[in-house]
């Protein structure tokens, strides 16, 4: 089985990043061949600034590794090393519907809400199918709202094998539902575009102060909350809490008798705790990128192996070659 699956430089990675993709990534590694790379390309649909997408895509190799991902078990690399991505990109968007783009959640979505669109925006779901399809994936581990990519990804690898002969394994998404979207500080989907996340590796000041600076109903402590299940603060316990912890916080903010206050206080310990060794590991790492690179380039050079592979055989079977 052959795993693969991107996260973008595009900010300070978040815990919707962390629960909905690095996670689940990170425990597929021993299960199956994965193929994991920094998304620098896909970042160029938001981020302008060409040093700060430097220190991104840096800042999420150390971030990924501390949090467990083991190059001697994965492919790890940077997606623009690698410019097979971008030819088959091409390739395969002269087979795309543009009513399949138009359909797309995440387009819909900023475009609705007046972030500004360019072509890369709309049309990066066939980079993300070229990245998919590059390395013969069977399992795609992705947050509920990417799904539908890779749904996209299976239609257009469908449309080119009946146009052009079988070439491309028709990937599955993975999702793991229970975390499959994971709720900002405002209620809305974590994201960087909403400025609605906590990081998972902030400094402490300021990571406490958007906890506690959680937006709570105006009921008092005493009131019984039969609704415990909705809060947000208590949603997000959930995924640094041992499940035990988290139940009894529920249970007692349901009954009445937990304050607000307090039960902020305690998803603020518990994050901090649910992230101390991967804070001290990537200490650790920081102070050797030159290792860092190293995992990034050794990385590249085994992932072009097969997309070069790949590619050819997408060259040759629509008359390139």
């Amino acid at each position: 089985m052959r795993i693969l699956s991107g996260i973008q430089p595009s900010g300070t990675l978040h815990l919707g990043n962390y629960f909905g993709m690095m996670q689940p990534a990170i425990a597929l590694q021993e299960k199956g061949e994965a193929f994991y790379f920094i998304a620098d390309y896909h970042s160029m649909t938001s981020l302008f600034d060409a040093d700060q997408r430097r220190k991104n895509t840096l800042d999420v190799a150390l971030d990924f590794l501390a949090c467990g991902l083991d190059p001697k078990k994965s492919v790890f690399f940077r997606q623009s090393d690698l410019p097979e991505h971008t030819e088959l990109a091409w390739i395969l968007s002269t087979l795309t519907p543009m009513s399949l783009l138009e359909k797309c959640h995440s387009f819909k979505d900023k475009s609705a809400k007046g972030i500004p669109v360019n072509h890369g925006l709309f049309a990066y779901p066939v980079l993300m199918a070229a990245d998919i399809l590059l390395y013969d994936s069977n399992i795609v581990p992705v947050g509920r709202d990417q799904k539908q990519h890779v749904e996209v990804t299976r239609d257009i690898a469908i449309k080119f094998n009946e146009q052009y002969g079988p070439t491309f394994v028709i990937p599955e998404p993975k999702i793991r539902e229970e975390v499959a979207v994971v709720p900002g500080t405002d209620g809305q989907k974590m994201s960087k575009s909403y400025g609605n996340t906590i990081e998972i590796f902030g400094e402490e000041k300021a990571i406490r102060k958007k906890i506690m600076g959680i937006k709570m109903d105006s009921r008092l402590p005493e009131e019984p909350k039969p609704d415990a299940d909705k809060n947000l603060a208590i949603q997000l316990l959930k995924l640094v809490a041992p499940a035990e912890v988290a139940a009894d916080f529920e249970n007692r903010l349901r009954a009445g008798g937990l304050g607000y206050g307090d039960l902020k206080k305690g998803l603020f310990e518990h994050y901090w705790n649910h992230f101390a060794e991967a804070r001290k590991k990537r200490a650790e790492l920081a102070a050797n990128l030159d290792y860092v690179n190293s995992v990034l380039a050794d990385g590249a050079t085994k992932a072009r192996t097969l997309a070069q592979k790949v590619l050819k055989r997408a060259r040759k079977a629509s008359g390139l070659e």
